[in-house]
């Protein structure tokens, strides 16, 4: 099972953004990368003239390269942005269909697990279209896996392995209102929680995160104790979300695990006070609830 390193979901200070790829180019343990901006179109200035230098340093280093497109198109501009990411002549991840219409005629593309892939006939459509990996919805339960695996056929398949899932995306920028700020006038106050703001219930409960106008799960997704299930579902890769400190420790510890250096548990202990939020969550795949982690947490 291949490791993919997703793209950054927060937003990071432009210094952090740059060292974390170039550190990424020397990780042996990755075989791809997606990268880019998929959040909010207004984080990409702060680091867009490194992005080319980024990603020739990847491709140098021998990681296959997509670049993400938006997970919620909204404006002129960003449609531009959108229809502009083909000039890069890299395969394009899309996580909001739309970007579909900005494709050259027969480009193939991946799809992100953003985009809504939960039948049969919608992979089948994507496929035709010209899809030549699926990472699916983080959300999907294990029966699900499965079919869709057994549809894709030799097409590959990646699932949701490690970090805050992505829930859900809106017009509305929570992290402004939160400080009192309208989405246009935000001062980019998501800058201060670059891994996520986490939100509790009344009852001091966690609940989810905030990230600009991205909503995240509190718990931090580990697949670890599932390696064998999915691989068995017909998964051929394990998509890992960056977070600002311990990720190379994250990297490591899943490459040992694959390799049958250490077991699950080994891992989740080790990995725990790593994970944002402090908790772990694997419960969309078998559990009752996403929320929920089935196994005996790591002392």
């Amino acid at each position: 099972m291949d490791l993919t390193v997703g793209p950054v979901q927060g937003f990071w200070d432009a210094d952090l953004w740059d060292s974390f790829y170039a550190r990424l180019a020397d990780e042996p343990n990755v075989k791809r990368v997606v990268i880019g901006e998929l959040v909010c179109s207004k984080r990409l200035p702060f680091y867009q003239d490194r992005l080319p230098e980024a990603i020739e340093r990847l491709l140098a280093a021998g990681k296959e390269v997509a670049v993400t497109s938006l997970a919620l198109v909204t404006l002129k501009r960003e449609r531009k942005m959108t229809a502009d990411l083909a000039d890069l002549g890299l395969e394009i991840e899309v996580n909001d269909l739309t970007a579909l219409a900005h494709l050259p005629a027969g480009a193939t593309f991946s799809v992100g697990p953003l985009v809504n892939v939960y039948n049969e006939s919608t992979l089948g459509f994507l496929a035709r279209r010209g899809a030549v990996r699926f990472c699916l919805p983080p959300e999907l339960p294990s029966h699900s896996v499965a079919r869709l695996s057994e549809a894709a056929g030799a097409i590959p398949v990646d699932v949701w392995g490690w970090g805050r899932l992505p829930l859900a995306i809106s017009g509305r920028c929570y992290h402004a209102r939160y400080h009192d700020r309208t989405k246009d006038q935000c001062q980019f106050v998501c800058a201060e929680d670059p891994d996520g703001l986490a939100v509790d219930t009344l009852d001091d409960q966690n609940f989810l995160a905030i990230n600009g106008v991205q909503t995240l799960s509190s718990q931090c997704a580990n697949m670890a104790h599932s390696i064998d299930q999915l691989v068995g579902l017909g998964v051929s890769g394990l998509r890992l979300s960056p977070q600002t400190t311990g990720f190379f420790d994250v990297i490591g510890l899943f490459r040992d695990l694959l390799s049958g250096r250490i077991d699950a548990e080994d891992l989740s202990r080790k990995a725990l006070p790593l994970a944002p939020g402090g908790a772990f969550c694997d419960g969309f795949l078998d559990g009752p609830a996403g929320v929920s982690w089935r196994h005996p947490t790591p002392d």
